[in-house]
């Protein structure tokens, strides 16, 4: 993967993780920049392991799809992409509370991970480097959770969904990219 790709790769990773923290954010009545950069950090941390799980599993399985693992890395991809786009347009309940507990940023920084665990395991498909991968996507998750909870009180959700849609858009176009690297070549 080229180091443009890798970039895009994290800040898409990253998107759902800001929207969640600009919810978040939002709920606050003053967000300080030490309850940022936890929040951050929280994120940061989740984001950044989740990728290397999914790449073991991805690792584990690759010998017994080599012939066709372009095909799901394009599937994962779009699907994890599309996901997101149409999860941008669906009304989102208010379910953060004020005060952000430990657990209950842990339980949303997983959720908001769970695609970088299927993007590990395209990671694996495609024999990119897991370590500059997780250390990307663990970064802009923390870079982009922070300045999320900051932010969130001015922003809101008015531009959580773009970002969204954004970041998906991003995925679709790598799942694209590696498709085409393998049926053209």
């Amino acid at each position: 993967m080229s180091l443009l790709s890798v970039i895009f790769l994290a800040f898409s990773m990253s998107t759902d993780a800001f929207a969640a923290a600009l919810g978040k954010g939002a709920t606050m009545r003053h967000p300080t920049l030490r309850e940022a950069l936890r929040v951050g950090a929280i994120f940061g941390i989740t984001e950044g392991i989740t990728p290397v799980i999914g790449w073991l599993l991805g690792r584990a399985a690759a010998a017994y799809i080599t012939t066709f693992d372009h095909w799901i890395a394009f599937g994962l991809l779009v699907g994890i992409g599309g996901k997101m786009i149409w999860e941008s347009f669906q009304k989102k309940e208010d379910v953060n509370p004020v005060r952000h507990s430990f657990s209950l940023l842990l339980l949303t920084a997983f959720g908001t991970s769970i695609d970088a665990l299927a993007v590990g395991v395209t990671l694996a498909l495609i024999n990119a480097n897991i370590v500059i991968n997780a250390i990307a996507i663990g970064l802009a998750a923390f870079g982009m959770t922070t300045i999320g909870i900051l932010a969130g009180k001015a922003l809101g959700e008015r531009f959580g969904r773009y970002a969204e849609v954004g970041g998906g858009l991003v995925l679709v176009a790598i799942g694209t990219g590696i498709l085409l690297q393998h049926v053209i070549v």
